[in-house]
């Protein structure tokens, strides 16, 4: 066996029940993952005996659609519901992109491996003579696929599945972010070549300007964009949505104090909101704007990060990050007020999701023109 049962001497009767019930969960939890690991797989042989049917010839636009149809009916006579045209259409499509993709997909974790190996070794088996690609290693849901495969980039694509895979999103989860533009707001924040590794490692966390990105969503707070509130109102709905908040803003992120008291000279002073990043060890403290960004946020900022870091952090923590939340910046002022070391940063916020689409193109536009400046 791979994972032995360890066995410990039990004291009483509850303990008893304790490590039973115990026991149980863990493995249902192993046969649910390995019920979903091998349907993924299913899903993706599907999809590529159907391609190879349309391939060979048999597959003509007029009629196409009625094949499906009468599989649809073949199959949902034989093993009940769940064998739809809307069904069979997504294990093509699912064959189509992860084929095309295998040679980008992640390593299948060593607890899966047996779950998945004799569909997957079926699969290989049955290649067409003249195939060479081997089958690609899915380590998430279908759930989690059926949102994958409607994303056109790979290099985009590549990115949820890894964030996905290390963060244990559910797939509700994966797909907010996707819906938020999670990989485009990060890439902005970015040069060509950290936009490159996003789509190689994901999200990796070694330096302030790794936890930025732009803008912030805070759809999730349910205040209307085009509603009059104040900056106490925004505190407040970030609060009641902490866990939400906290995950948006990235990886690492623990929450310390809202209204954080500092006394200097005798005069008070108080900021919006205090976390702590473990992976990068420093205090981030976030001050909230609800309108365009000014010269005098930007300098009270840098006097609570240098408070924070004089007073406060030990020293074995890293310099304090100061990330200013507001409606709208200039960058030009941000660049102008600030000294080019500044651990301080501006980020407009979102009520509602940002415009995908608005986006992709800022980010296609970022990266073409970066490559014609290295070329001048």
């Amino acid at each position: 066996m791979e994972d032995d049962i360890k066995i410990v001497k039990v004291e009483n009767e509850e303990e008893l029940f304790e490590r039973i019930s115990k026991l149980i969960d863990e493995s249902r939890n192993h046969v649910s993952k390995a019920v979903n690991t091998a349907m993924v797989y299913t899903y993706y042989g599907i999809g590529q005996y159907i391609i190879e049917y349309e391939q060979s010839g048999n597959y003509r636009a007029a009629y196409g659609k009625g094949v499906l149809n009468r599989l649809s009916m073949r199959l949902t006579g034989k093993y009940g519901k769940g064998w739809s045209v809307e069904t069979l259409t997504k294990c093509r499509k699912f064959y189509h992109v992860y084929s095309i993709s295998s040679d980008q997909q992640t390593k299948l974790p060593q607890s899966q491996k047996s779950s998945a190996r004799q569909t997957k070794s079926t699969l290989n088996d049955n290649k067409s003579e003249g195939q060479t690609n081997s089958v690609p290693k899915f380590v998430l849901t279908w759930n989690h696929y059926q949102i994958l495969m409607r994303i056109d980039n790979p290099d985009e694509r590549h990115f949820y599945e890894i964030e996905s895979r290390r963060q244990n999103w559910g797939y509700k989860w994966m797909q907010r972010q996707v819906a938020s533009s999670l990989y485009e707001r990060l890439a902005l924040s970015r040069d060509k070549d950290e936009v490159m590794r996003l789509a190689e490692k994901g999200q990796v966390i070694e330096k302030p300007t790794d936890i930025i990105k732009n803008p912030i969503a805070l759809e999730f707070l349910g205040l209307k964009p085009d509603s009059s509130y104040s900056e106490s109102k925004l505190e407040n709905a970030i609060i009641s949505k902490l866990q939400t908040f906290l995950l948006e803003m990235g990886k690492g992120f623990l929450f310390e104090a809202r209204q954080k008291r500092f006394t200097f000279n005798e005069d008070n002073f108080y900021v919006d909101l205090v976390l702590y990043n473990r992976i990068l060890q420093c205090y981030v403290l976030i001050d909230l704007k609800i309108d365009k960004l000014s010269h005098q946020d930007l300098g009270q900022m840098q006097m609570y990060v240098n408070y924070f870091d004089r007073y406060v952090k030990l020293e074995f923590e890293k310099p304090t990050i100061g990330i200013l939340l507001c409606k709208s910046k200039d960058d030009a002022l941000v660049e102008l007020t600030l000294p080019e070391d500044a651990n301080i940063y501006a980020s407009a916020y979102e009520l509602c999701l940002p415009d995908k689409a608005l986006l992709q193109a800022k980010v296609k536009e970022w990266i073409e023109e970066f490559e014609e400046n290295e070329k001048g």
